[in-house]
């Protein structure tokens, strides 16, 4: 699978009840975990005073990042996604040897 950085930002739409909002944190938690298990999110962080969240998140291409892993998200609805496509830089020190 390729790997991929994506910068997610969650905009709750103006109405939305706080029931609402809660079921679909709870069910994002759940699937965040399904997706890790299956090894399509590698980590993820928030940076600090901000309510955007940072990732690894693995597909097999960019179209499939979207619409098999990231589509899947009980938030995507409400989400502004960024996808940077990456790839092995020869001085990575986490780089196995002899990869690409």
């Amino acid at each position: 699978m390729r790997e991929f950085l994506v910068e997610i930002t969650t905009h709750i739409p103006e109405g939305t009840g706080q029931d609402e909002v809660d079921r679909r944190r709870a069910a994002e938690a759940v699937r965040a975990r399904e997706l890790a298990a299956t090894g399509h999110l590698a980590r993820l962080w928030r940076p600090v005073g901000e309510l955007r969240s940072i990732g690894i998140w693995r597909a097999d291409d960019e179209e499939g990042l979207h619409e098999k892993v990231l589509g899947t998200l009980p938030l995507r609805p409400w989400m502004t996604v960024t996808v940077t496509p990456l790839e092995s830089h020869p001085n990575d020190p986490g780089r196995a040897e002899g990869t690409r």
